[in-house]
């Protein structure tokens, strides 16, 4: 079983991008599960997003502890949540910044991922919110998930223009990590 933990701000789509992923895994014809994980924060407050993917169904129903990806969403998080949790050697994390801060201790033989999503999201979809960039980074960078379902897990939840520029961050966030 491969299990991911999301973590963002509230209004970032954490949630979403959870959901995205499992969508897209559902339609690649593996079970999935996602999740949240917060109470009554408000715009902006740290969230957590978790997705598990495996070949057969899926009973577990706890948070996930020991994730195989990590995914940040906001950089500033590692500073105040200990996002870095559970990691055992192996394991990846994919960050949304331009650059990872100095004085950030990372955890050995884990691989690291920078992405630069938030410029992206704004030229393409007009606002600062960058999950389905790191949707197809996520899909691009683990080989779990096809491009061809990752846009169809898109536009089942986004209709017209805001469908088709979601899917361009996808696919943007796709080239860029390979």
């Amino acid at each position: 079983m491969i299990e991911i933990r999301i973590h963002g701000r509230g209004g970032q789509g954490s949630v979403t991008m959870a959901e995205l992923v499992a969508e897209a895994v559902f339609y690649d014809g593996k079970f999935s599960q996602a999740f949240p994980n917060f109470g009554v924060e408000r715009r902006g407050a740290p969230v957590a997003a978790y997705v598990r993917i495996d070949d057969k169904y899926i009973r577990l129903r706890s948070q996930v502890y020991f994730p195989n990806f990590v995914i940040i969403q906001d950089v500033s998080l590692i500073d105040g949540v200990d996002v870095f949790a559970g990691l055992e050697k192996g394991a990846t994390v994919l960050v949304n910044a331009s650059k990872m801060p100095e004085n950030i201790s990372l955890p050995k033989g884990v691989n690291f991922k920078i992405i630069s999503g938030t410029d992206l999201a704004m030229t393409i979809i007009g606002r600062p919110i960058i999950n389905t960039i790191l949707l197809g980074a996520f899909a691009g960078l683990s080989g779990l998930i096809s491009m061809k379902s990752v846009e169809k897990a898109i536009r089942e939840r986004f209709k017209g223009e805001i469908g088709d520029k979601n899917v361009e961050a996808a696919k943007k966030g796709w080239e860029l990590i390979k």
